[in-house]
């Protein structure tokens, strides 16, 4: 019974390392040219991450790999959806997800200021893209992610009627400037 509590949080690490160990690359064998991967993104990729505004989704990842001899140039494509929250009603809805992005994996020890570049030590031999899968879905994302016409939670947006001013009172209150600031508009 001790055996088995003490090894518990071993067991944990391991769960979590074989997570992070589905969306790793190992490229040290690999022989110069194109080489072709697939990942599933599924709803356990998002429960590990806290921060994620993203919870459930199912999103296929195909990357092409081309290795040359100072470095690596992956082309990331998503294709799938996920599940966000409306940003009207905040009910969860789906949204899908069609995107392509560019990431390069150079060789090296120096520190770039590049956000498309990433500098490896020249003893790696592995990556993980777990962390740029996760960016790359979050940038293919809309700004603003609202439902179609007439899907929204009624009940929600009649809240928020409630307690949004009208327009007719915004434009009353644009009508009634301070007397001291009136002066400026003959300024032009």
């Amino acid at each position: 019974m001790e055996i088995s509590y003490l090894c518990a949080p071993f067991l944990e690490m391991r769960g979590n390392m074989k997570k992070k160990l589905d969306f790793t690359i190992p490229f040290a064998g690999l022989k110069l040219g194109h080489h072709s991967y697939e990942f599933e993104v599924d709803d356990a990729f998002f429960e590990d991450l806290d921060y994620s505004l993203v919870k459930k989704g199912n999103v296929a990842v195909s990357i092409d790999l081309e290795k040359k001899e100072t470095m690596l140039i992956l082309q990331f494509d998503l294709t799938g959806s996920v599940e966000v929250e409306c940003n009207l009603c905040t009910d969860p809805m789906d949204q899908s997800v069609n995107a392509s992005y560019p990431l390069i994996y150079k060789f090296g020890l120096e520190d770039l200021e590049d956000d498309s570049i990433i500098v490896i030590h020249p003893d790696s031999y592995q990556i993980d893209v777990s962390h740029p899968i996760y960016e790359f879905l979050t940038l293919a994302l809309p700004l603003r992610t609202v439902h179609a016409e007439g899907q929204c939670n009624q009940e929600m947006l009649d809240t928020l009627n409630k307690y949004l001013s009208s327009p007719t009172d915004e434009s009353e209150k644009n009508d009634q400037i301070d007397p001291r600031w009136s002066v400026l508009k003959n300024l032009n």
